[in-house]
């Protein structure tokens, strides 16, 4: 009797926990788990929500995020409370476990967000049955000049097309929502970013660029496989004109967001960030701001109290990275601690 009554309970909590499970993927229930139940979740589990995710990459062994990698995640989480965030590490494979004690003090307290997702970059898996990987089998990486950009590239294509979503670079801060979805960022009337870019789950233009990118690959060109291959895509398609005031261009069912949505600081000006400004600007026009850390060859960094104007981004839109990385304990330690998302 005892037997059959154990045996009864160990059904009961098996489909218990599977009717839990299946409620938490519900749309506006999937994120109301506490952090310790994101071990359970496969990534299939969290793309399971398609054209959903916003997308980071890290194409360097590196599992430490530097503090402007670390505020580009936290920033989108906040801003997208609602919606997955995934940070793809290729140093990260499938025997490496990351809890919320990580070594890392950037991955602790990012997979302490309840919508902070980190999974392994595997370039082999995730080119599978795209254009991508004959061009993956055929190319050596350590001859190449620009392995950590173009794999990137090449990534962030593979991605995009199979999950769907928005990915972002790693230095790009989020200060209010994207709305929409299959958009290219302009970084001028005739010129596209790949930096920030959306599109649903197996959308054709996402597949023409993987196909572009294996025809047309010169990986001793920077950028060829990157912003030069999504402005090459576009303008095959569109006539573009030049922007009128701050709207957005359309073709092709795809949006061509105005300058202003991301890069309202042209990259010839990109120190402007790292300056103090008299009257700080409104960005009433922009969705993220990119700051062009691929010309910070200075290795400008945020400084606690210096007054500028990426010090003030950081403690408007990832205040978590402002304390932990810049602050540090001992400058923070008395201060009041503002909840994760």
């Amino acid at each position: 009797m005892l037997k059959e009554i154990q045996v009864s309970l160990c059904i009961f909590f098996v489909f218990a926990l599977g009717f839990l499970y299946k409620l938490s993927l519900q749309p506006g229930r999937f994120f109301s788990c506490m952090p310790i139940s994101k071990r359970l979740l496969t990534l299939e589990d969290v793309m399971s929500q398609r054209s959903k995710s916003i997308i980071f990459l890290e194409t360097t062994n590196s599992l430490e995020p530097s503090p402007l990698a670390s505020c580009s995640v936290e920033s989108a989480a906040r801003i997208y409370h609602d919606r997955p965030v995934v940070f793809f590490m290729k140093g990260l494979d499938n025997n490496t476990r990351l809890g919320i004690n990580s070594s890392s003090t950037a991955l602790s307290f990012l997979l302490a967000m309840k919508n902070v997702f980190i999974f392994p970059l595997q370039m082999e898996t995730l080119f599978q049955e795209m254009p991508l990987l004959p061009w993956y089998h055929k190319v050596n990486e350590s001859q190449e000049k620009y392995w950590v950009h173009v794999s990137s590239d090449a990534s962030r294509l593979a991605i995009i097309w199979k999950y769907g979503g928005i990915y972002m670079d790693t230095d790009v801060i989020s200060i209010r929502p994207i709305p929409g979805a299959n958009f290219l960022a302009a970084q001028s009337s005739q010129f596209s970013s790949n930096g920030i870019f959306g599109f649903s789950h197996h959308h054709w233009f996402i597949w023409s660029c993987m196909e572009d990118f294996v025809q047309h690959y010169n990986g001793d060109v920077w950028g060829n496989q990157g912003p030069y291959l999504m402005t090459r895509m576009l303008t095959g398609l569109c006539n573009l004109s030049d922007f009128q005031v701050a709207e957005d261009l359309s073709c092709q069912n795809i949006s061509f967001l105005h300058p202003q949505r991301f890069y309202p600081i042209a990259y010839p000006e990109w120190r402007q960030y790292y300056k103090v400004w008299d009257t700080w600007p409104d960005f009433n026009n922009s969705y993220a701001l990119h700051l062009w850390n691929f010309m910070n060859k200075e290795q400008k960094q945020v400084v606690a109290g210096s007054n500028t104007l990426v010090e003030n981004l950081y403690k408007i839109y990832c205040p978590t990275t402002y304390r932990e990385l810049i602050q540090g304990p001992r400058e923070s330690e008395h201060l009041p601690r503002n909840k994760t998302s």
